[in-house]
């Protein structure tokens, strides 16, 4: 199944399959701007999304699909290096109990605001230091799913690397756009290009079901699973909504919260 010539790797102590295994860690992405992207259905969005991937891994008796048959020769066509690996070493790498047989390195994107303009970003969120790599990586299928336009990460928090936030995101990370940089900038930012900041908080009065964006771009700025948003962060919205709650939670978890607003936003631009 596709690059046939090439050995089996069955070493792990192969320097490529260490490679591979040392880019479950932070250091190591940060250190070589590589990341590890896992199954079938990953590796064909990130494939299809054009990204530079270094190297495609396979194990051959794993992968026996069509549909991997077709991925291996569209990313042969494309000129990528897949190396056949065996499924022990595939074992070795992936973080799953039963691995699909295929993973990919692949080159980090690192884009700025400048790369956003507001006729292609009208519809956004902004999170301050998220902690969770599964609610950044689902926060990001939300925005693909309703529409959005992209995600903006402020003043540091999780890696958006992270194979969790990778796999949570289910192939959206390889399509919206993220951003990460300081709140200070963003709020210049956004302040320059005329968007419509919405804040949310239990404490404020105005229910989220009777909010209207408007006609002008905006942007849902979340807070830290832990923290939420500042009284500073706060005051620099334009608007803040509460959700409310009912129960004895005093809180939703940040990618639920992120994905009621969202939906509700979207509603009201379709209305």
């Amino acid at each position: 199944m596709g690059n046939v010539e090439r050995s089996v790797i069955t070493g792990l102590s192969n320097p490529l399959v260490k490679q591979a295994r040392a880019l479950r860690q932070r250091k190591a992405r940060t250190a070589t701007s590589l990341f590890l992207v896992e199954g079938i259905h990953h590796v064909g969005e990130v494939v299809a999304a054009g990204w530079e991937v270094n190297t495609l891994l396979y194990a051959p008796e794993l992968l026996t699909s069509d549909f991997a048959a077709a991925l291996l020769e569209q990313a042969t066509g494309k000129g990528i290096l897949c190396q056949p690996v065996s499924a022990k070493v595939m074992d070795s790498l992936t973080g799953k109990e039963h691995p699909q047989g295929i993973l990919a390195l692949v080159r980090q994107r690192d884009r700025t605001l400048a790369d956003l303009s507001s006729d292609q970003f009208r519809r956004g969120v902004a999170v301050v230091s998220p902690q969770d790599p599964g609610n950044v990586g689902t926060i990001l299928r939300t925005i693909d799913a309703v529409g959005a336009d992209g995600l903006i990460i402020l003043d540091g928090g999780v890696d958006l690397y992270h194979p969790t936030c990778v796999r949570a995101s289910m192939g959206a990370l390889f399509w919206k756009p993220v951003v990460r940089t300081s709140f200070d900038a963003f709020l210049t930012w956004s302040r320059s290009e005329g968007y419509s900041l919405l804040g949310s908080s239990t404490h404020a009065s105005l229910d989220y079901r009777n909010f209207d964006p408007g006609n002008s771009p905006w942007i849902l700025l979340l807070g830290s699973e832990q923290k939420g948003l500042s009284v500073e962060q706060l005051e620099a919205c334009d608007q803040t909504v509460s959700l409310p709650m009912h129960g004895r939670a005093s809180s939703l978890n940040l990618a639920v919260a992120a994905g009621i607003l969202l939906y509700a936003l979207g509603e009201k631009d379709q209305g």
